[in-house]
């Protein structure tokens, strides 16, 4: 498969940086650039891509918004926001408004390829020491540990444990390891989850667990 990517960045150089560097990717096919938030909206829907890299901080349309809006199109891409700082607190907003992760703008060309592709295969493009830094730096919403309180007590008790290895940063094989599951098992409680939990991907997911109380900073 073809992996069809579309760049959203206000500067220039920066989207000729990033294609130069994924145009060496035989399987990444850089299909359009857009300079903000709107004209992303639109190459999305023209362009169907697999995956969107896209800035956070431009004129016009922002970032945070233009992922709003993508995340309410019948199946969105994965839209992985890109930062200069990974404890910016505009990446804890994209996070919750749909964000499949973050990328730094200096990620090294090659660990940018292969992350492209992790997104593309429906993972979180997020470590789990960045989540930590990220969600210690913007926990104490009270609304969101409201609506997340309510949302899990929801879940059966299995589903919450599933929940909380995604808060963790956990990949479905280690939370089916740490659980005695199988893989297969751990995929279908998460899909039911992000139905339950109203969670537009993991990623939202594991945000909520740490909202929830449900893992330990």
């Amino acid at each position: 498969m073809v992996i069809r990517v579309v760049l959203v960045d206000d500067e220039p150089m920066v989207c000729a940086h990033l294609r130069t560097i994924l145009g060496t990717a035989s399987d990444i096919d850089v299909v359009d650039t857009a300079q903000d938030g709107a004209a992303a909206v639109e190459a999305v829907v023209r362009h169907r891509p697999h995956v969107v890299l896209m800035d956070l901080r431009m004129p016009g349309v922002d970032g945070l918004t233009a992922i709003e809006r993508i995340a309410r199109l019948p199946g969105p891409p994965a839209v992985v926001a890109l930062t200069t700082f990974d404890a910016d607190q505009y990446v804890i907003r994209a996070l919750r408004a749909g964000a499949a992760g973050f990328l730094v703008k200096t990620t090294p060309p090659e660990d940018l390829i292969s992350l492209v592709r992790v997104a593309a295969d429906g993972h979180t493009v997020l470590s789990p020491a960045a989540t930590r830094r990220l969600v210690a730096a913007g926990v104490g919403e009270q609304a969101a540990r409201e609506r997340a309180v309510r949302l899990v007590r929801e879940l059966t008790e299995r589903e919450a444990e599933v929940l909380a290895g995604l808060g963790a940063g956990l990949s479905n094989a280690q939370i089916a390891d740490r659980l005695s599951l199988s893989e297969a098992t751990v995929k279908s409680y998460v899909s039911r989850m992000l139905v339950k939990l109203e969670c537009a991907n993991r990623t939202q997911a594991g945000l909520l667990a740490y909202d929830a109380g449900l893992v330990t900073r």
